[in-house]
């Protein structure tokens, strides 16, 4: 497919890493088209660039926007946030999944998500056990190339403040210089990183089942 003829759709534009990915994604100038589908209005001016303001309970109402060449998922949230186990489940595994199943429906060639170091099903951490079915649910269904990136702790001027995060995120300079050798994947990476590895993997030919750990992820941002 000719570059002037794809066409991408994003959930979870207004977060951290999906901020960064929509920047790059105009910077790159690889879509004619590119949906946002968001809870609340966000400030954009690129006329590539159509915001949907969408029910994510009710994702099957907006089957057509699938109907794109990429699908890029961002969502994520946090206990904390969520207040529940249960809404959180609904974030980081419902909504991928029936995200998921309108692109197959759609047509797309690419689906790309962001889940998290440690995503494990049989995990003793609900965080990463989610992760870890979400990942599992997704390969069961038809898609031509599912990508899969796997950060460690995430870094980026984030909309809403989190204490934990922060803590972490002031003390990542220090640590990820200790961590060499088998300790470097563990290393803090930037969202803007994580969304240039997106970004480079969806204009790639990759097919099948991809999953990128944290330090691959980094590898490609460094050469794009």
């Amino acid at each position: 497919m000719n570059i002037g003829e794809k066409t991408a759709l994003i959930l979870g534009s207004s977060g951290l890493v999906g901020n960064e990915l929509v920047q790059i994604l105009l910077e790159q100038n690889n879509y004619k088209k590119i949906h946002l589908l968001i809870r609340r209005p966000i400030e954009i001016t690129d006329s590539r660039c159509e915001i949907h303001i969408v029910d994510f309970d009710q994702l099957e109402k907006y089957s057509e926007l699938f109907k794109v060449t990429d699908v890029f998922c961002c969502l994520g949230t946090t206990i904390k946030k969520a207040k529940t186990k249960e809404a959180f489940r609904k974030v980081d595994f419902e909504y991928p999944i029936e995200a998921a199943k309108l692109a197959v429906q759609g047509g797309s060639e690419k689906f790309l998500i962001i889940t998290a170091m440690g995503a494990n099903s049989k995990s003793f951490f609900f965080y990463n056990q989610v992760k870890g079915d979400v990942e599992r649910s997704l390969k069961t269904l038809n898609i031509p190339s599912l990508n899969i990136f796997r950060p460690s702790l995430l870094l980026g001027e984030r909309t809403e403040f989190r204490l934990g995060e922060k803590l972490a995120e002031k003390a990542s300079g220090l640590l990820n210089t200790l961590m060499v050798g088998p300790l470097r994947s563990y290393r803090a990476i930037q969202a803007k990183s994580v969304g240039k590895a997106m970004a480079a993997i969806a204009a790639s030919n990759k097919t099948g089942i991809n999953i990128f750990q944290s330090k691959e992820i980094q590898r490609i941002a460094d050469m794009n």
